[in-house]
């Protein structure tokens, strides 16, 4: 609204209610839209809240426990180190030895 079509509100407003009256009117316009901007601020504020808990309650609701790693994952592996396990290999007289046995003798023998 321009400040002409203001002012000609107001001198219509003054013409039709007169000087005496006009300020109780605004006193009462002034005082409902103080009650009504109360009301919509205070109803706002409820449904913010109560959106705000129903999102909560939603939250909740969707942290799942961890799933377990897949088959064969590095994640699935044990998180402590293993000792190495070591190769049975059969030598040349058909016993089992270890490669770890293998080797040592070999360093032995040079």
């Amino acid at each position: 609204m321009s400040f002409s079509e203001t002012i000609f509100l107001f001198l219509l407003a003054l013409l039709i209610f007169g000087p005496k009256k006009l300020p109780e009117i605004g006193r009462q316009i002034g005082k409902m839209l103080n009650e009504f901007r109360r009301a919509s601020n205070e109803f706002k504020s409820q449904i913010e809240s109560e959106i705000s808990q129903i999102d909560a309650e939603n939250n909740r609701r969707q942290i799942l426990p961890p799933s377990k790693a897949p088959e064969g994952a590095v994640a699935a592996l044990p998180m402590t180190p293993q000792p190495p396990v070591p190769a049975v290999e059969p030598t040349p007289e058909g016993r089992a030895e270890s490669r770890f046995e293998l080797n040592s003798a070999r360093a032995s023998d040079v």
